[in-house]
């Protein structure tokens, strides 16, 4: 699972270097992510600009990271691509999660 992350404004922006979260690859995705987060800022920025796809079990581990975050940490989400936002519209999880139209800038913060 590709995942980078940089620090920007006491935020943790993670780059999300893949075209799926699916079952494929759902639990390397938020082993990953916990192990990212930890100890991360108050904010956790997923940009999920490279992603076109996610299935019940890539939205399943979406949720499971924020779960993990919670109630210190908030994740949100960024970038999200067509099929990628009607998935969260369609499951009504656009109303769990601060999505923003586009990620931070790359190289605005300091890798971690």
């Amino acid at each position: 699972m590709n995942l980078t992350c940089e620090a920007l404004d006491g935020a943790l922006i993670v780059r999300v270097g893949e075209e799926r979260i699916d079952a494929a690859v759902a639990i390397q995705f938020k082993d990953r992510m916990r192990q990212l987060a930890d100890g991360a800022g108050n904010r956790v920025i997923l940009d999920l600009s490279r992603v076109t796809f996610v299935d019940s079990s890539g939205l399943g581990a979406i949720v499971a990271v924020m779960k993990f975050l919670a109630p210190d940490r908030q994740l949100e989400l960024a970038a999200l691509t067509p099929n990628v936002g009607k998935v969260f519209h369609l499951t009504r999880m656009d109303s769990v999660f601060a999505i923003h139209a586009d990620a931070p800038a790359r190289g605005a913060g300091h890798a971690v």
